[in-house]
């Protein structure tokens, strides 16, 4: 059977994220996509939980490059980290990542990854937030220190990078998607792309 992506009258699939990992991770599907950055502010809204945040981000990615993309299922992901109710954004710089991964340090985190597919050609919107519990070790200084000067993880929600290094710094993961805590629930996806018409297999 042939698979909506290779049909002529089919949506394109773009993903709305430059994020080398994500690109990784819809790659693992094996159906031809296109990235495309979205430009918006990420910022937290005041009173947001982390879902709301997460949700929000996500679905204001797909959407703010819609008027680029005709006949297209645009995905949005974006992640939240929250420990002891405080949101853990992207630290962007090495400061603020030591400060995070100091008030992690044996604690256990609830990582929200959310993920929105808007088709712009009928302005359906699927959202979903996916949690993770993700518990750290009880590292040294020297350790965060080592772990950022060789990851430098500073674009990643929590500066925890566990699709790397950062693995050495956790010491339980749990979740209902293994894809999810790297920054695309996969499982989700092929859900609200089979509810579009959109056949992986």
């Amino acid at each position: 059977m042939q698979t909506p992506s290779l049909q002529t009258n089919a949506p394109q699939l773009v993903l709305a994220s430059t994020s080398l990992y994500r690109k990784e991770l819809l790659s693992r599907l094996g159906i031809p996509f296109i990235t495309a950055a979205p430009d918006l502010d990420e910022s937290p809204l005041a009173g947001e939980t982390a879902a709301q945040t997460s949700e929000r981000l996500a679905i204001a990615k797909a959407k703010v490059l819609a008027t680029q993309f005709s006949n297209s299922l645009i995905i949005g992901s974006d992640q939240v980290a929250l420990l002891n109710g405080e949101q853990l954004g992207k630290p962007g710089n090495h400061e603020r990542a030591v400060r995070q991964l100091t008030a992690m340090r044996g604690q256990t985190i609830a990582f929200h990854t959310a993920l929105c597919l808007y088709n712009t050609a009928t302005g359906h919107t699927q959202s979903h937030v996916d949690i993770t519990a993700v518990r750290m070790r009880d590292y040294s200084d020297a350790q965060i220190e080592t772990y950022l000067q060789r990851e430098q993880p500073y674009n990643c929600a929590g500066s925890a990078k566990t699709e790397g290094l950062g693995i050495v710094m956790i010491a339980a993961i749990e979740g209902t998607d293994p894809a999810a805590i790297i920054g695309l629930p996969l499982i989700e996806l092929i859900t609200m792309l089979d509810a579009e018409g959109f056949s992986i297999l």
